[in-house]
């Protein structure tokens, strides 16, 4: 295999995927000397890294990152269950999913194609940016009881505290990520109540069921609801407009939630994640020293061929898809079912209100992200 492009470059390809199939075919898990990292590409290779106890989700030295480490956002970074591993973390883990599936995705929904209306009410050009950062933050600001404006500020707030989780980011993204971090606990810390009927309510009641006696790490982790829901969902929804915009098409309402299912695994909105050896991993033929790190291509895995028939065709209510994107084992993410509710009510609403997919490019930029897929707007 002979490519100048690296499996970080690729995500902000137009067309990634024949990169990645070449990887699934040749080099399904191999070493590449231009990351420094092993490259997990096929489902087997993935499947396996993402199981295994060997891996962490961080380097063993680092758990938190050098840059905020000490500030509020290492606080709240070094709670997330995604950034933990461990005994602990699969308790917590346990409680963050409990209250995660007692979440109203139909009141979520509903929230999203209100926004989506407000937005749209201002008139001009579509709000893109806002409707597909803004309104799923605000949306789950506002399950975790803040309304009156403060979903809004939980918005931008969230938008400066995720610049702080990639490893490049910057000494003033750090900075405002730490500020950010103290105003999202300052915004969040009284829905940590029993008595309310919010996500974090539910969040405590699951924390009590399961004898959870600490309430700071369920704060960072109210915060991680944010978080994730930031570039999962914006990507979400913008891989959905362009698959519209490239022709994919929905004959009736219902038919929405089908075509952002199948996007998730089509067109996925993270590509890929990172895993740091603790101790030797072992998969075929190669070998993992402890102090290697795994880039783990979650889309390259959605489109092999071994679990996926016709991977490469865009499928809407495809039978029983094998999805990495929301990951796997200890570390799947529980927030794909209100992902999705989010993504597909944002664009319901868009189509009701006479967007026409042409009018969205089919082959935009993207991100200069490492490992989201967001179309740049």
């Amino acid at each position: 295999m002979t490519s100048t492009t690296t499996p970080i470059e690729a995500v902000r390809l137009p067309d990634p995927y024949p990169f990645y199939a070449t990887l699934v075919a040749e080099r399904p898990f191999a070493y590449d000397e231009a990351l420094g990292a092993w490259v997990a590409a096929d489902a087997s290779a993935v499947r396996a890294v993402l199981g295994s106890d060997a891996l962490r989700v961080r380097p063993p030295a680092e758990p938190v990152p050098a840059g905020i480490d000490g500030t509020a956002a290492g606080e709240v970074f070094g709670d997330l269950v995604r950034m933990t591993d461990g005994t602990t973390q699969g308790r917590l883990k346990a409680v963050v999913v409990d209250a995660l599936t007692r979440a109203d995705t139909g009141h979520a929904a509903r929230l999203a194609r209100e926004f989506t209306r407000e937005a749209l009410a201002a008139g001009g050009e579509v709000p893109y940016e806002e409707l597909m950062f803004a309104v799923p933050a605000r949306v789950v600001a506002s399950l975790g009881g803040l309304t009156d404006g403060a979903d809004r500020e939980a918005a931008r707030a969230i938008g400066d505290f995720v610049q702080c989780i990639p490893a490049n980011a910057t000494p003033a993204q750090q900075d405002a990520a730490a500020t950010a971090a103290a105003r999202l606990r300052e915004l969040l810390a009284p829905g940590l109540t029993e008595r309310g009927d919010g996500l974090l309510a539910e969040l405590v009641r699951a924390a009590d069921r399961a004898s959870w006696p600490h309430r700071a790490p369920l704060l960072s982790n109210a915060v991680g609801f944010l978080s994730q829901t930031y570039d999962a969902t914006a990507g979400l929804i913008g891989n959905t407009l362009v698959a519209l915009a490239r022709g994919a098409t929905v004959a009736a309402p219902a038919d929405i939630e089908a075509l952002v299912r199948e996007v998730v695994r089509h067109d996925a909105p993270i590509q890929n994640t990172r895993r740091f050896a603790a101790e030797p991993f072992v998969h075929a033929d190669a070998k993992v020293e402890p102090g290697g790190q795994v880039l783990v291509l979650l889309a390259a895995a959605n489109r092999d061929p071994a679990v996926n028939p016709d991977p490469h065709a865009l499928h809407p209510g495809r039978v029983n898809p094998t999805v990495f994107t929301f990951g796997a084992s200890a570390h799947r993410c529980p927030g794909e079912a209100l992902a999705v509710a989010l993504a597909t009510a944002v664009v319901t609403e868009l189509l009701a209100a006479g967007f026409s997919p042409s009018t969205f490019p089919s082959t935009p930029v993207y991100r200069p992200l490492a490992n989201a897929r967001i179309p740049l707007i």
